[in-house]
Order: C-alpha cells, then sequence, then structure tokens
C-alpha cells in the first residue's frame, strides 16, 4: 500500500468562541489548525453598531516566512460594519496576492456570530436564545425562514 503524503491524508480544525466583555464590546476568536497552520485571530466589535474596532492574529505557525506578513493588513479591517456588504468588505481588507484565504475563511465564520450576540441580549436561557435569533435572522438563511 502506498505512504499517502499529508495533503492525502489532510485534517483541519477551525474553531471560534465568542465573549461579551465588561465593556460589552464583543470579542469573537477564530482558529486554525492543521499540519501547516497554527493561527488565532481575535477581533474586538462593538456591541451596538456592530463595527469592527480592532484585529489582530498570531501564527504560531504557518507554511511559508511571508504568512505573517498579512498582519499589517488587519487594521483594513477597523471601521467594517458586520452586516449587509460584509463579504466584499473581507475580500477586500484580506484579498488578492498580498492576501489570506485562511483568515478570510475563518472571519467569514466568525463576524456573523456577532449579529447572534446582539440579537439574544437580554435573553438567558437556550431556547429563548434560538426564539430571539430566528425572529431577528429571518430570510437571511433557508434556517431562518420568513414565516
Amino acid at each position: 500500500m502506498r505512504k499517502l503524503n499529508s495533503m492525502e491524508n489532510f485534517k483541519r480544525d477551525i474553531g471560534y468562541q465568542v465573549l461579551v466583555q465588561g465593556d460589552e464590546t464583543i470579542l469573537l476568536t477564530g482558529t486554525l489548525n492543521d499540519i501547516f497552520h497554527d493561527i488565532k485571530i481575535d477581533v474586538v466589535v462593538d456591541s451596538l453598531s456592530l463595527e469592527i474596532l480592532t484585529a489582530t492574529c498570531t501564527f504560531t505557525a504557518a507554511p511559508s516566512q511571508y504568512c505573517k506578513q498579512i498582519e499589517e493588513r488587519l487594521d483594513s479591517l477597523s471601521g467594517i460594519v458586520i452586516g449587509k456588504g460584509l463579504t466584499r468588505a473581507i475580500n477586500g481588507a484580506l484579498g488578492g496576492s498580498s492576501g489570506c484565504g485562511n483568515l478570510r475563511t475563518l472571519l467569514m465564520g466568525l463576524l456573523p456570530l456577532a449579529l447572534n450576540v446582539r440579537a439574544s441580549k437580554g435573553t438567558e436561557e437556550d431556547q429563548d436564545v434560538l426564539d430571539v435569533i430566528h425572529h431577528q435572522l429571518q430570510g437571511t438563511c433557508i434556517g431562518y425562514p420568513v414565516f
């Protein structure tokens, strides 16, 4: 039997964590880990406007010495509001030959979680959270149909 190379037997883990901080800002943390990458990104968002205040990342492991240069472009995320046009804004900030597809992937899954935080504010029980989120996000995807 032929030995598989690292891409023929590949595993990638992506994780997201959300925390409302003491000053009511939202800390969104995303991680991406595989045989070549160990990346963490932290994004602080204003909980009322959903504007990105800061974004920082750490490359503990990367396949190229150039990967860490993307950290310079993270400042361009400041001021972006999470909502309509988010995909275009992320692609503008982190796309192209000097961008990073892995950070774009992380952010596309991570940033919309701020919408859920804002939508569920004031609820305590998990079912109440789901009900409020469903109501607030109606029509945004198949999981939240308009009735």
